[in-house]
């Protein structure tokens, strides 16, 4: 025998169901926010795969977003890491900036 279920929010008073529901409009607006997030995400990756980069800022750029991609993750965590990465993107945007003062 299946017992039907049982609506919780009837048994909350209603600052309670106020609470919830408030929760629930942020959880949906973040899932929400992150979809689109996915999105922007796709587009950019597309037009940087569309076509090689024709200078070393533009390379410099696709180098520097997939840096940025991986200090995210749990593997770029550990403190040399976090400092090779630093170092990383220091090095790309000081000779991105020199590229640029030379052209």
């Amino acid at each position: 025998m299946i017992d039907p279920p049982i609506d919780l929010d009837a048994h909350r008073g209603m600052a309670a169901q106020e609470a919830i529901e408030v929760r629930r409009q942020r959880l949906h607006e973040f899932q929400a926010d992150q979809a689109a997030l996915r999105r922007r995400q796709e587009e950019l990756e597309k037009l940087l795969v569309a076509a090689p980069a024709e200078t070393w800022p533009e390379a410099a750029a696709k180098a520097q977003y997939l840096i940025e991609l991986f200090a995210v993750t749990p593997e770029a965590q550990d403190p040399r890491r976090k400092s090779l990465i630093a170092q990383a993107l220091e090095d790309l945007s000081r000779l991105c900036d020199q590229a640029k003062g030379t052209s």
